[in-house]
């Protein structure tokens, strides 16, 4: 995937933390993308993409399966540091 331009948007708060915990765990966004639709979650390729550069609302529900993909806690998804 070529990187992303533009500015993050400002549509959740989880896009750019999902990012970095994917690629950090060596996740293709592709590899990503299946299982997520695995777990129940019905995304596009062009609706994670824009997840992930916060132009997309999260609803709650997949909060929990974006977490449960990526082998992490909810709370640990949301939270947020002091500036970011």
């Amino acid at each position: 995937m070529k990187p992303r331009k533009d500015l993050p948007g400002n549509k959740n708060i989880i896009g750019t933390k999902v990012v970095a915990i994917r690629q950090a765990k060596h996740i293709k966004q592709k590899d990503f993308l299946a299982k997520l639709q695995t777990l129940g979650m019905d995304i596009s390729a062009t609706s994670l993409s824009r997840l992930e550069g916060q132009y997309r609302l999260v609803q709650d529900y997949e909060v929990v399966i974006l977490a449960k993909a990526l082998d992490i806690s909810v709370e640990e998804l949301l939270h947020q540091n002091i500036g970011d």
